[in-house]
């Protein structure tokens, strides 16, 4: 068994005028702010991290304040342009063309934390690393995704499903105390369950359709460590611990996260060479309990296989990427969800045939998280994040090449068919893909009663719909 560092692993005819017209503003501020295409540090701006779909704005506003956000909206607002906004670009949706104004919010990186209150205020641009960093110096740690170069308020605005901490405390938006906000009607304001219950509602759960947020708030917890990692085995051993898994998941307390990934490395080099070019199972785990304790809940899934590499070990919470060792380099990937309302024998001979050692098309990443736990219960604040009866998501990546695309995308549908068995019909909006974008899709990221409501507050607070360029909610 070979212990390694995980982190190596893995136009329109408007268009001049919304270039050419630029916003007026009340305070001088250092320039350039807004950007043409061929300006320079206009593509600068547009860089994301997903490369599948790439934004071509008429204009792009390097915002830096909330107030460059508020113009941006007025400007746009005036010129009856869409407005689309790109923190870290982790998450494509639907096309950025000429005919659109791009916020672009990654210089808006301030965080502050109150450790007395145990709350935490990230700007538009902050990423979750700079969030655990600087909460972990007061013992205090957020419900943080897999990756910390993911931004908070995207993540946080589509619910926010932590693999550390999710299953223990729940959705990420559950925990929000207030959004800053600027809206269609290009003002600004600090939305709290008392100022406005109705957009804090939609807001907590239906991403960018109702604002653009600079700022947000909300609780951190005293977590300082954790004991997880992953625990790497040979794709030949698939099916014993994907069915030793099914069986654990019903056994352990709610402060044990985990997943389970089947996953497909190329054979190149930066890959460790006991996984390059091999088909290979990934446990992912993250307890945040007594190290002794989750060393116990995790012996019978070290026991099923040998391990190729196990990355298991009681850590401090600030190396919680490690568990999952996401890709920190921009990548092409297509990617697909769904969710399973449960995990039986039946499914999970139906995903090692599908996406294991042998799959018709090796996918890079086939993974099925464990949800349930505080996931499953209503917050104390009601929001828009539904589908909480969903027992496991599925989530699907495929990084491919020019030319992949339709190839990965036709491997990735037959998985979802085969699987519907199980499904639940519902997906989780952070996970849907440029492909699962449409309007109709988007239904099925909600209860139908949450959807209506989240349709109604749409035609109260976004009536002409500006705020499109995104997994859109019809008015």
């Amino acid at each position: 068994m070979e212990h390694v560092n995980r982190r190596t692993v893995l136009g329109l005819a408007g268009a001049a005028t919304i270039a050419t017209a630029a916003p007026a503003s009340s305070k001088p501020r250092p320039q350039p702010h807004f950007l043409k295409p061929g300006d320079p540090g206009y593509a600068e701006e547009l860089t994301v991290f997903n490369l599948v779909q790439t934004p071509n704005p008429g204009l792009v506003v390097a915002a830096r304040t909330a107030g460059d956000v508020r113009d941006a909206v007025r400007h746009a607002a005036r010129h009856d342009a869409p407005v689309a906004v790109l923190a870290t670009g982790h998450q494509p949706s639907v096309p950025i063309g000429r005919d659109a104004v791009l916020v672009s919010t990654r210089a808006m990186r301030g965080v502050t934390v109150d450790a007395r209150r145990r709350v935490a205020r990230a700007e538009a641009g902050a990423l979750w690393q700079d969030v655990v960093d600087k909460a972990a110096r007061s013992g205090l740690a957020p419900l943080v995704g897999s990756t910390g170069i993911v931004g908070v308020v995207g993540y946080t605005l589509g619910g926010g499903l932590s693999p550390t901490l999710g299953r223990q405390y729940g959705w990420a938006a559950d925990h929000v105390r207030s959004i800053d906000v600027v809206t269609a009607d290009g003002r600004s304001s600090t939305v709290t369950a008392g100022s406005d219950p109705e957009l804090f509602f939609g807001l907590r759960g239906g991403k960018s359709n109702f604002g653009l947020v600079t700022a947000i708030e909300f609780g951190l917890f005293p977590v300082t460590t954790f004991y997880g990692g992953s625990i790497v085995f040979a794709g030949a051993d698939a099916a014993t611990v994907l069915h030793a898994y099914r069986r654990w998941v019903l056994t352990v307390p709610e402060a044990m996260s985990s997943s389970v990934a089947l996953m497909h490395f190329p054979d190149q080099d930066g890959f460790p060479p006991p996984l390059r070019g091999k088909a290979v199972v990934s446990l992912r785990v993250a307890y945040t309990g007594d190290a002794a304790k989750g060393a116990a809940l995790v012996k019978p899934l070290r026991a099923v296989a040998t391990p190729i590499i196990d990355g298991v070990a009681q850590q401090p919470y600030t190396a919680f990427g490690a568990i999952h060792a996401d890709p920190v380099d921009p990548v092409t990937a297509h990617e697909r969800t769904g969710l399973l309302r449960e995990l039986t024998a039946e499914t999970v001979d139906a995903l090692v045939a599908m996406a294991g050692p042998d799959a018709p098309f090796p996918i890079t990443l086939t993974e099925v998280r464990h949800l349930g736990g505080a996931l499953a219960r209503e917050p104390e604040v009601p929001n828009a994040v539904s589908q909480r009866d969903a027992a496991f998501t599925v989530f699907m990546a495929a990084i491919t090449g020019p030319g992949g695309a339709a190839q990965a995308r036709a491997a990735q549908d037959a998985i979802i068919r085969r699987l519907r068995p199980w499904s639940t019909g519902g997906m989780y909006l952070n996970f849907m893909s440029v492909d699962e974008a449409s309007a109709d899709a988007v239904r099925h990221a909600y209860q139908p009663g949450v959807y209506q409501r989240l349709r109604e507050l749409k035609r109260r607070v976004d009536p002409c719909n500006i705020f499109r360029l995104n997994h859109n909610i019809l008015r």
